[in-house]
């Protein structure tokens, strides 16, 4: 669910410094889009995780796209798989961290992979209000129920990434445009798979006429 990952992933990048030759973990890299953007583009090393999308079909992808060499997919939950310790210059992760960053715990187990002074760097469905704080949309709501609790404001995040204690320069941002670019999206995909009906997704952004759906874009260093 979501607009194209490379719409947000090149906004993202934008506010961090990305040398070529770094080794980059790109994580919830679904079928392998955004590692192969990394790899191409910026001339990084990549390990690919996702939980859902196996391996091998990550692979597949980067094969095709001649940037087998570098990158690695791998299986697993980022909450418990071993990614060794100052292993990464980067981490980096893209409409993903709305399945696992909410926890308290998540930073002190991921950091340690991450070298010091290396950059993490994510985007995240947002709600131009905290859901916590004035509840979730109706058309939101009828679409995602509790799930869209995790959809924090670039604040939320903010603040949740400055307790940890761990991170330093943490910038949070809204996505100009992101409700938009979901929409155009969500109107090609239906248009390339000839679904007839709007479905609740593209329904729910038509409700969204005042933009209270988009991504927060949020980035930091490690202490």
């Amino acid at each position: 669910m979501g607009p194209h990952p490379l719409w947000q992933l090149e906004d993202l990048l934008a506010d961090i410094a990305l040398p070529a030759g770094a080794h980059v973990l790109d994580l919830g890299a679904g079928k392998g889009a955004t590692s192969v953007y990394l790899a191409r583009e910026y001339g990084v090393t990549v390990t690919s995780l996702d939980l859902w999308v196996p391996a091998k079909e990550r692979e597949q992808v980067c094969a095709a796209e001649g940037v087998a060499e570098r990158v690695t997919a791998i299986e697993g939950d980022v909450r418990t798989v071993d990614l060794g310790s100052d292993a990464f210059d980067a981490i980096v992760s893209v409409d993903a961290f709305e399945y696992f960053g909410t926890d308290v715990h998540l930073l002190p187990t991921l950091l340690p992979a991450l070298k010091s002074g290396g950059w993490l760097a994510m985007s995240t469905p947002a709600l131009r209000e905290d859901p916590y704080t004035v509840g979730i949309p109706p058309h939101v709501e009828r679409v995602l129920g509790w799930e869209a609790a995790a959809w924090h404001t670039p604040d939320w995040w903010a603040r949740h990434w400055e307790l940890s204690g761990m991170l330093t320069d943490v910038r949070a941002r809204w996505q100009d445009g992101g409700r938009d670019s979901w929409l155009l999206w969500e109107q090609a995909r239906r248009a390339l798979t000839n679904e007839a009906e709007p479905g609740a997704v593209l329904e729910m952004l038509q409700a969204d006429t005042d933009e209270q759906i988009g991504f927060a874009l949020v980035s930091a260093r490690k202490r």
